[in-house]
């Protein structure tokens, strides 16, 4: 398959992600991270640890392989590398990954209220599946253990309690819609929730309707 993206490209549009998932407020100066690979690679480029999101430049970012080894770079990768890491072992389809931490999503999430995947037609077309994985501390082998089992399961968006999101994406536009979308739902949902009103979900036959016509 022909790459979509040269590397050099490839790491333009990760800074690009990164700028404008700290320009909303979706990551913090030092908290979330991207990482992105060419389709079909065993290697891929993740952000540095421990340096502001929001200026970051293409030659910050460290590429790993899918263990974890660097490969190239001088700064140190994300500490959730191991979990973008498993992601892409066991998701072939995957090629980008956003971790954001996501203040809407995680607080409504934090509530113990469900996001929703129907209240929008953009979210039964992109969303589809998300898997909520239990706290585990960020960077250690049992988080990775749980994103992996959440990816397995065709999640297209992971939530972590008391930590962010997770949007896996074919491309990194994919994965920052599939962000941005949580975040947007979230909103509406707690508008809803705020006004006493339970948040209305599209019909099940209209969302069948719609899953034969765009063939998902």
């Amino acid at each position: 398959m022909e790459a979509l993206f040269s590397e050099e490209e490839l790491k333009e549009e990760i800074i690009r992600v990164m700028k404008t998932l700290y320009d909303r407020g979706l990551v913090t100066a030092l908290g979330g991270n991207v990482s992105a690979r060419i389709p079909g690679a065993n290697e891929f480029y993740i952000t540095p640890s421990q340096v502001f999101k929001g200026a970051l430049k293409p030659d910050d970012l460290v590429k790993v392989d899918l263990e974890g080894n660097l490969v190239e770079g001088v700064l140190r990768p994300s500490v959730e590398t191991p979990s973008h890491a498993i992601v892409y072992k066991v998701r072939p389809d995957v090629n980008a990954i956003i971790h954001a931490h996501s203040p809407w999503t995680l607080g409504l999430l934090s509530a113990g209220k469900k996001i929703k995947t129907t209240i929008t037609e953009e979210a039964v077309l992109l969303l589809r599946r998300i898997e909520v994985v239990p706290f585990k501390f960020p960077g250690t082998t049992e988080l990775a253990e749980k994103i992996g089992e959440a990816a397995s399961k065709g999640a297209r968006a992971i939530l972590m309690e008391n930590h962010g999101v997770m949007g896996l994406g074919a491309n990194l536009l994919e994965a920052e819609a599939i962000v941005e979308l949580l975040e947007s739902i979230s909103i509406i949902e707690f508008v809803c929730y705020a006004l006493g009103k339970e948040p209305p979900e599209i019909p099940p036959e209209e969302i069948e309707v719609a899953k034969t016509y765009w063939g998902i």
